[in-house]
């Protein structure tokens, strides 16, 4: 059958069969235990969601996001839509255009006119500028309930070296972490809902958000409002680490929090050779160096990862001459909040004490602009099903996989501290092509093969979940 049921009996319904004499007037006892024992066989014999789980009427229900007769038709529909040869050529020539000409954080004027322009060509409106660069679209009724699909769009500071037809033609600037992919990836699950918007049983908001590389783009999109009224959020991340077409993603925490550090050690300067008439920063630099890295070694739990790198050190300018001042910064990060602000306030003791033994004064920021702090990305556990069943459906089971926990951060995390939601990673890693450079790499390269895949899987999860909760909703 088509749609979920539940067999239930009204409490008036319940009163009349509780009457025993009253019951015996119209049936024996017999033929109302057949007739209990026929309706459970019943009930036991519809097919139920993916899995074939029970379905329990709580925020369980939209745990399992497919019927049994209509996951396979909306996997035909939506794998065939995005592989269609046309659609394919089009995510791969908006995503090549979007990498010929990458922007920095909220520069993104030229991706967000091409975005816009797509829109438009679809029929679908939107909202623009957010949060400066930003583009917000919505796809569906219009109606609640509302589900939300991300895309990042800004690239980075870095010269492309891979030597590619489409190359960067902006020297010093790079896609180098595969927004121009996720970009055009969600313009096609743009268009392959707007293909199926008379059937959405809700609305889809597409979010194309600036500066994710900054760290500030999804808290400026969220103070735009963004959020208002969205039920839950998914995003994608296309990753070298696994193959082309491999889906994998984790429940709860999932990537690390990020904070990032600058202390300014101030001490005296003098002439080298007369060292006991300066207060040397240096020193007290360098044993703030070391002194930070026992507390990974010998103060935190081995199975509960943290990380601490100093990556600045800058000091002085001549050979012969204590400076005044030396700097150091770097990055600090854990899986949980309380793991993450235990470590930021031990960082601040160690470089404060080791200032101290070498008589320094010292100033540290942790709310640097260039580099803002991020919490950890901790996935809902019931979107995660719901995601990790949408994976199953468009890769299929054995491409779809449990995540090890990963340090590196993802400003995604912001939206999961608002609304329920799932981050996922699929696999671009190709070395025929030479696709096995990490992120920021300026050999970085991807697959475009992973387009129709990215499409597809954005396009189910927001069509399923909407069809879910409306399920949910009626039943």
């Amino acid at each position: 059958m088509g749609y979920l049921i539940s067999i239930r009996m009204d409490k008036e319904i319940l009163i009349a069969l509780g009457s025993i004499s009253n019951f015996k007037k119209m049936i024996n006892l017999q033929v109302l235990l057949i007739v209990l024992v026929l309706i459970s066989s019943l009930s036991a014999a519809i097919p139920l969601c993916l899995g074939f789980q029970p379905a329990t009427f709580s925020d369980n229900c939209c745990l399992n996001p497919f019927l049994a007769d209509k996951n396979a038709s909306l996997k035909d529909c939506v794998i065939g839509l995005a592989n269609e040869p046309e659609m394919v050529e089009w995510m791969r020539k908006i995503r090549r255009e979007i990498h010929k000409n990458p922007e920095l954080a909220y520069e993104e004027l030229a991706t967000s006119s091409l975005v816009r322009r797509e829109l438009e060509e679809m029929g679908i409106k939107y909202r623009w500028p957010v949060a400066k660069t930003g583009v917000v679209a919505a796809v569906g009724s219009g109606s609640p309930p509302f589900v939300a699909l991300r895309a990042d769009m800004d690239a980075l500071p870095i010269q492309e070296l891979a030597d590619l037809e489409h190359k960067s033609q902006v020297d010093g600037k790079m896609h180098a972490c595969g927004h121009d992919a996720h970009t055009s990836m969600l313009l096609g699950a743009a268009r392959i809902l707007k293909e199926l918007e008379s059937s959405l049983q809700g609305t889809v908001i597409l979010i194309f958000q600036p500066a994710e590389e900054r760290g500030e783009g999804a808290k400026d999109m969220i103070k735009e409002g963004v959020l208002k009224d969205v039920d839950a959020i998914f995003g994608v991340h296309i990753i070298h680490k696994f193959p082309i077409g491999v889906a994998a993603s984790r429940p709860g925490q999932f990537l690390a929090g990020c904070g990032s550090f600058k202390a300014i050690i101030k001490g005296k300067g003098g002439h080298a050779a007369a060292p006991q008439e300066s207060i040397d920063p240096i020193l007290a630099a360098a044993t703030s160096i070391i002194s930070l890295q026992h507390i990974i070694s010998r103060e935190t739990d081995p199975l509960d990862s943290q990380v601490v790198s100093v990556s600045v050190v800058q000091a002085g300018t001549s050979y012969n001459v204590i400076p005044e001042s030396a700097t150091i910064a770097g990055t600090y990060r854990a899986f949980g909040w309380k793991g993450f602000h235990d470590l930021r306030e031990r960082l601040e003791e160690v470089i404060k004490a080791q200032a101290a033994v070498h008589r320094c004064s010292v100033k540290i920021d942790f709310d640097g602009k260039e580099h803002p702090t991020l919490p950890p990305t901790v996935n809902d556990e019931r979107i995660y099903e719901h995601a990790r069943q949408v994976s199953n459906l468009i890769v299929g089971e054995e491409n779809t996989k449990v995540a090890t926990i990963f340090t590196g951060s993802e400003d995604f995390a912001s939206y999961l501290e608002k609304i329920p939601g799932s981050f996922l990673l699929l696999g671009i890693r190709n070395e025929k092509i030479g696709a096995i450079y990490p992120p920021h790499s300026p050999y970085y390269t991807i697959d475009e093969d992973v387009l129709p895949i990215g499409a597809a899987l954005h396009t189910t999860f927001a069509y399923s979940y909407l069809r879910n909760l409306s399920m949910c909703s009626n039943s």
